[in-house]
């Protein structure tokens, strides 16, 4: 299992004299092995609600929970993809992946299988024994999504992790991982400014307010996909080009535009 929970969660920065509210009242639910993902001005907490879940941050107030347990610290079930590729130079495609499969002391016999998989599945086969320098960012960054798959999480968490690419490798990047999600499903809490990738990947788009952020609006994507059966497209603009996605892109971009109008008003 892998069930997000926020409890009427604030989280507030700085001096009393002089406080940063970042969140304000979240509450939210992210199910078993769904994609959610988070977008909203900046500044909003977005970054601010994955760091909850990863341990790395905790609430001012309220709770956030996974199985119905409170997070104390980060843990091996919740694996965190970051914007910056971070892998070891000084490791091999294949070494960077079974890291952490090491670190959990995973006898060699299933960590040779579990990586072998993990690489067969990215393709990343070919690159097993190539070194991060020798590989493109877009590489780097698959690189990065399998190290986390591998441990089998419950909960995969994502923050930008396509930012740093430029566009045509982004775009491959989110059909590789609509490939993989689907294929091998987690939960999944998956930040971003970028409307369109929010659309194209999640099965809920969580649209947050300005600061102090707050949940403004949850959008159900999942049921529109499937009813006019998305994946089916192997292309992502393939998606984009419909009435359904231009649809929801469309209301996302309103509603995000609004915020802005309001923080500089």
């Amino acid at each position: 299992m892998g069930v997000i929970r926020f409890d009427n969660v604030g989280r507030i920065f700085g001096a009393k004299s002089n406080p940063f509210v970042a969140l304000k009242d979240i509450e939210l639910q992210v199910d078993d092995k769904e994609f959610v993902a988070i977008v909203g001005p900046s500044g909003c907490g977005k970054t601010t609600c994955l760091r909850l879940v990863a341990g790395f941050d905790f609430p001012s107030s309220g709770s956030v929970l996974v199985d119905d347990q409170p997070i104390r610290r980060p843990g091996p079930e919740r694996a965190v993809v970051f914007q910056q590729f971070a892998l070891f130079p000084w490791k091999t495609v294949r070494q960077n992946i079974d890291l952490g499969l090491r670190n959990q002391k995973v006898a060699k016999s299933e960590r040779d299988e579990r990586t072998d998989s993990i690489l067969q599945l990215m393709n990343l086969a070919t690159y097993a024994d190539h070194f991060p320098h020798q590989l493109s960012g877009g590489m780097q960054q698959r690189v990065a999504i399998a190290r986390a798959y591998v441990l089998d999480p419950d909960v995969l968490l994502m923050d930008e992790p396509f930012g740093a690419l430029d566009a045509q490798t982004r775009v491959v990047m989110q059909e590789e991982l609509v490939r993989l999600a689907r294929r091998n499903p987690r939960t999944v809490l998956f930040i971003t400014h970028a409307v369109e990738e929010a659309v194209y990947l999640a099965d809920r788009v969580v649209i947050m307010t300005r600061a102090p952020g707050c949940i403004k609006e949850i959008l159900d994507v999942r049921s529109i996909r499937e009813s006019e059966n998305w994946d089916s497209h192997e292309k992502i603009e393939d998606v984009m080009d419909l009435e359904s996605f231009v649809h929801l892109r469309t209301h996302i971009w309103r509603s995000l535009r609004e915020e802005k109008a309001a923080a500089t008003a």
